[in-house]
C-alpha cells in the first residue's frame, strides 16, 4: 500500500470525505511531506561532519553552536516536538565546519525520536567523527504530544544533555558548559 493511500485511509477512517476539494491532494502532500520529515534515514553523521586539521592543531578551548533550531517527530505519537540544540567541543587538533553541527542534529532528528535519543546519538557522532578532548549536548523541546493531549501543558519545555569525553570526566570543563549553555 502506498503512503498516499494510507493517508486516503486515515482520512476516510476519520469520517472526513478525501475526495472533496480541500482534501484531494492531502495524501500527496502529506506523503512528500513525511518523505522531508524522515530523510534523517538517508544519511549518516560521518558523510557531513567534515574536519579540518588547519586552524585546529593549537586551539584548545571550548568552541559553541548555541540555539540551533531543529523540527523532528516524536515515535509515540507522530506528533512534532520542535526546539533548539546546543552544541560544544574541545578540538583534539581537528575542527569541523561551522555549518556541520546543524546538518548532524538535522539527520538525527529527520527520525522518529524520542529527545533522549536524539541528545546521545548527536554527541555520540560528533565524539567518533570528530575525536575531541569531549563534547557536550543540550536539547530544549516542546512535545505537541504533551501541549495538545493528556495533561495538556502548553509552552512546557523539556531539557536533555549528553555529555562526553573531558565534558563527563571533568568538573571544571563541565561547569564552564553548563554555566554558558544557560
Amino acid at each position: 500500500m502506498t503512503r498516499e493511500a494510507i493517508i486516503r485511509n486515515l482520512l476516510e477512517s476519520l469520517g472526513e470525505d478525501p475526495n472533496r476539494e480541500g482534501l484531494r491532494d492531502t495524501p500527496k502532500r502529506v506523503s512528500k511531506a513525511w518523505a522531508e520529515w524522515t530523510s534523517g534515514y538517508e544519511l549518516e553523521a560521518a558523510s557531513v561532519l567534515k574536519c579540518f586539521e588547519d586552524g585546529g592543531e593549537k586551539y584548545d578551548e571550548m568552541l559553541w553552536e548555541r540555539n540551533l533550531p531543529f523540527y523532528s517527530h516524536c515515535e509515540h505519537h507522530l506528533a512534532p516536538f520542535f526546539g533548539t540544540i546546543t552544541i560544544a567541543y574541545i578540538p583534539n587538533g581537528r575542527v569541523a565546519g561551522l555549518s556541520k553541527f546543524k546538518r548532524v542534529a538535522d539527520i538525527f532528528a529527520k527520525r522518529l525520536q524520542v529527545q533522549e535519543r536524539l541528545t546521545v546519538q548527536i554527541a555520540d557522532a560528533i565524539q567518533k567523527n570528530l575525536k575531541p578532548r569531549g563534547c557536550g549536548v543540550i536539547v530544549r523541546a516542546r512535545h505537541l504530544c504533551m501541549e495538545s493531549r493528556g495533561v495538556a501543558c502548553q509552552g512546557q519545555e523539556t531539557l536533555s544533555a549528553a555529555l562526553r569525553g573531558n565534558f563527563k570526566t571533568s568538573a571544571k570543563v563541565r561547569e564552564e558548559f553548563l554555566t554558558l549553555a544557560r
